[in-house]
């Protein structure tokens, strides 16, 4: 099981995942109060270290926004939380594809968000999606019924988002999701807490082990 700690903005952030060393950092690209600029990502993720994969989340984004981030080695996974649908995925990983400096760069992974307190949100996964992550709604920070996932078999490697934090991840962990996201679950008002991503990375991997 993995974590990934999502709404990076500042360089104490990088250095707090530095040390806790999740399996994924976010980049928040949308509008949102951890928003991140092109030029910002840049920085921060040039300081991420090795073995940290950087996610870009976006609602709606061009492709062409997507895919420019990619081929810069900013982000490394395209996390969709809008109405990206079957054929923008598609278009999406297509586009990715291409040459820099004779390097071929394959297609980019795609995280496709789903709300399962919405109607019939099982025959939304899209095909051409690498993971699904299931959240209670973009930003809310409020765990919806985890409950109601217990009996569902997934197809995809899953996420699970959505107030997510300390006294809560043990809850989060029994459903042996493929990874946790946290976001707010890893702040004190409104900023990255360093206490709290060190134990929140700590009880993932004790459940590793």
């Amino acid at each position: 099981m993995f974590i990934k700690i999502c709404g990076l903005f500042r360089d104490e952030d990088i250095d707090f995942i530095n040390e806790a060393r999740p399996k994924y950092a976010g980049f928040v690209f949308s509008k949102s109060p951890r928003q991140v600029s092109t030029a910002l990502a840049q920085y921060l993720r040039f300081r991420i270290a090795d073995g940290i994969i950087p996610v870009g989340v976006f609602v709606n984004a061009p492709i062409a926004m997507i895919t420019e981030l990619y081929h810069n080695g900013i982000i490394s996974i395209a996390q969709l939380h809008g109405n990206e649908d079957e054929s923008y995925i598609t278009q999406l990983k297509r586009l990715s594809v291409t040459k820099v400096r004779q390097t071929r760069i394959p297609e980019i992974k795609v995280i496709k968000t789903l709300i399962p307190s919405m109607p019939e949100w099982k025959k939304q996964i899209p095909a051409s999606a690498d993971y699904i992550l299931l959240d209670s709604g973009a930003g809310s920070g409020k765990a919806f019924n985890w409950e109601s996932l217990k009996s569902v078999k997934f197809a995809k490697p899953w996420f699970l988002a959505g107030g997510i934090n300390i006294k809560n991840i043990k809850q989060a962990m029994e459903l042996n999701p493929f990874a946790v996201d946290v976001s707010s679950g890893a702040e004190t008002d409104g900023i990255k807490d360093h206490k709290k991503i060190l134990d929140l990375a700590a009880a993932v991997k004790g459940k590793n082990k």
